[in-house]
């Protein structure tokens, strides 16, 4: 009995599975998954821009001043506004104080940023000037996206307000 010829003239032949080839591809395998987390975990360390807190006793002693804080800036009364107007390469960022009576507060400095939720490496901050008692204005570069508004509000170095509010910011 003959053997099927092929296209070549030659017998078939079949390949047989030997330990080395299954080594191989063992091998193989392994270095391209060990390759590919290799890759994953270097562009997640490098690209990380989240929140990270050095010691997590100081940052509860923060915490415990930040809510006294909030509780003292409650019992002003204050109504403290802010307007963002977008434009094509610039945005312009006005803020309004009042006190508990509508009148406009006097002898603050004004500080704005726009943070940006998840990389704080984007943050943007904007230099305000005022523009009268109880009035600031400033401009920042054009932004687009979700952005928390962070406004305070100091007075002879020691803050005595602050929002923070999430903003959709669009380019006009």
């Amino acid at each position: 009995m003959t053997q099927p010829a092929r296209s070549g003239g030659g017998p078939e032949r079949r390949k047989e599975v030997t330990g080395r080839m299954v080594l191989i591809c063992l091998v193989a395998f392994f270095a391209v998954v060990a390759g590919v987390n290799g890759i994953m975990i270097r562009a997640a360390v490098t690209t990380f821009g989240g929140v990270e807190t050095e010691s997590s006793y100081k940052a509860g002693l923060a915490f415990a001043r930040e809510v006294a804080a909030a509780r003292s800036q409650d019992n002003r009364h204050w109504d403290v506004r802010a307007a963002v107007t977008p434009g094509s390469d610039a945005q312009k960022v006005e803020v309004t104080a009042r006190d508990a009576e509508g009148r406009p507060v006097t002898g603050l400095t004004a500080t704005v940023r726009f943070n940006h939720p998840t990389d704080r490496r984007s943050d943007v901050a904007v230099d305000l000037h005022g523009t009268g008692p109880g009035r600031f204005a400033g401009q920042s570069e054009a932004l687009a996206g979700q952005w928390d508004l962070i406004i305070e509000l100091d007075r002879d170095g020691e803050r005595v307000f602050r929002s923070r509010n999430r903003v959709v910011l669009h380019r006009s």
